[in-house]
């Protein structure tokens, strides 16, 4: 019997309420990787181009193929995001009954929701360079999974006040490339 995954654990029963492609992605083990097509947008102003560094974002825009390669075990999880131009690598892991997200200088805990088959991750914390973020200046963040027969939609944007957009990107993985490694 296989073990829960991380976004199992933290639904629990709710996750049953997502759409069939976002369980099928979301119960993956091992080293898989998939392909489909994404579009990013760029960091809105200086100050957040500069943001985008220090977390590994995408800070130019463009449009065309991406690859994911996903090393997931039941505790955690490291998505290496391979957009054009660009790798954007983070780590995600069970903290206290939300998912932590590790991306470059910031850790990011969030709480999972399930409705109509959408997946929405909701930013409760953020720690940049180990430093608590107040709740003034924490990023609005819009992190979402919808599914479409043999397709995962993602779509990802994070503004934080006064600087705007911060990294922006939506596209889809088609399940059907799965390739195991």
């Amino acid at each position: 019997m296989r073990a829960p995954s991380l976004y199992e654990t933290v639904l629990g029963e709710r996750y049953a309420q997502l759409a069939p492609a976002v369980q099928t992605f979301h119960q993956m083990t091992g080293a898989v990787t998939l392909r489909g097509e994404v579009e990013t947008e760029p960091p809105a102003s200086c100050l957040a181009r500069g943001l985008a560094w220090c977390i590994r974002t995408p800070r130019t825009p463009t449009r065309g193929p991406i690859r994911v390669r996903l090393d997931a075990a039941a505790t955690e999880e490291t998505w290496t995001r391979h957009f054009p131009h660009h790798t954007m690598r983070s780590t995600l892991s069970l903290h206290r009954g939300h998912i932590m997200e590790r991306l470059g200088a910031v850790r990011l805990l969030f709480a999972l929701e399930a409705e109509h088959g959408t997946l929405r991750m909701r930013l409760e914390g953020l720690r940049f360079l180990g430093i608590p973020c107040p709740t003034w200046l924490r990023p609005a963040v819009l992190a979402e999974e919808t599914g479409d027969g043999d397709r995962l939609h993602f779509n990802v944007r994070a503004s934080v006040p006064l600087l705007g957009v911060v990294a922006a990107y939506r596209g889809h993985l088609d399940l059907t490339t799965l390739e195991r490694e």
